[in-house]
């Protein structure tokens, strides 16, 4: 019993189908056929050719939902992206001055950091590498290699920043445009700079995640700042958001939105947000990610997409 198709190719292990057959495996229930291209049914149509019984779509639902970051972006050729804000009452992530330490308190900045090890990376924008300096690590670590990703136009990160001091500790990733000078000083300390086209005289955010995405990086947890959340959200270039709320509200005109971008016409440009992951039939219970997030935090999906059959 397998929850995802076994494959029928050479990876970084052997065919798993292939194991199977070696095994002496007669039967084989999958709940799901591999959505990967390079899998698509190949491993099942494989078993079958060896006189292997195969059922295929048991228990679909409770897979999908389990395998939701791994079948999204192996459809869309693009990490699955989740975009997190720790935000105030009224969508505030800092004051007018810049002041943001700290909206939310620290067992919540804890459980954010946590979030992270669901994810193969977690993403900033270049404002935030500039004002906080972060580290971008999950707690506890987590044993696979675990990617920072700065979406930074002009290279505008420090050299002395702590994300490019432990490039060679945790893989540092910085998506610049193509015009952008000074790469070679940043690659030298051990970060990754990838260049892309440019849209706007920012990077091509489609074009970035799917170099991301066919360098390995299957999920991706997007941190702000505000410009790059507001970016990717009028590009519906997310699946999911996580909402972290304090008891807070800042009001005033200059304080900073959680996601910055052009400003929409009609309430018909929005996005509108389910509770409902997208590839699992509205009738299923296997995930209801509104009542299982804690009071604190919020996960919404983003409403009306179509990611193609799980079967």
């Amino acid at each position: 019993y397998v929850t995802l198709e076994p494959c029928a190719h050479q990876g970084r292990t052997p065919p798993c189908a292939r194991a199977l057959l070696q095994a002496g495996v007669r039967r084989v229930v999958a709940a799901l056929r591999d959505p990967n291209p390079v899998v698509n049914g190949r491993g099942l149509a494989s078993l079958r050719r060896a006189g292997v019984e195969v059922v295929v779509g048991v228990a679909a639902d409770e897979a999908a939902a389990l395998n939701e970051r791994f079948v999204i972006a192996a459809r869309l050729g693009r990490p699955f992206v989740m975009l997190k804000a720790a935000m105030t009452l009224d969508g505030r992530i800092a004051t007018a001055a810049g002041e943001s330490k700290w909206i939310t308190a620290a067992p919540l900045r804890r459980r954010a950091r946590a979030l992270r090890r669901l994810h193969d990376g977690v993403a900033v924008g270049v404002g935030t590498v500039l004002a906080d300096d972060p580290l971008l690590l999950p707690q506890p670590r987590t044993r696979r290699p675990f990617h920072r990703v700065v979406f930074d136009s002009r290279l505008r990160t420090p050299s002395r920043s702590r994300l490019v001091s432990s490039a060679r500790d945790s893989p540092l990733w910085i998506v610049t445009t193509e015009a952008a000078a000074g790469r070679q000083a940043l690659e030298a300390r051990g970060v990754r700079v990838l260049a892309a086209p440019a849209r706007d005289g920012h990077v091509d955010l489609a074009w970035a995640l799917a170099a991301l995405r066919a360098e390995g990086l299957w999920s991706l947890m997007v941190e702000g700042g505000s410009d790059l959340l507001g970016a990717l959200l009028a590009a519906r270039l997310f699946d999911q958001v996580a909402l972290f709320r304090a008891p807070l509200l800042l009001g005033g005109r200059q304080s900073r939105p959680a996601f910055g971008g052009p400003d929409p016409a009609r309430l018909s440009d929005g996005v509108r947000l389910t509770a409902q992951s997208p590839i699992v039939r509205p009738r299923s219970t296997a995930v209801s990610p509104a009542a299982a997030a804690d009071a604190a935090y919020e996960i919404w999906y983003r409403a009306g997409v179509r990611y193609g059959r799980t079967r």
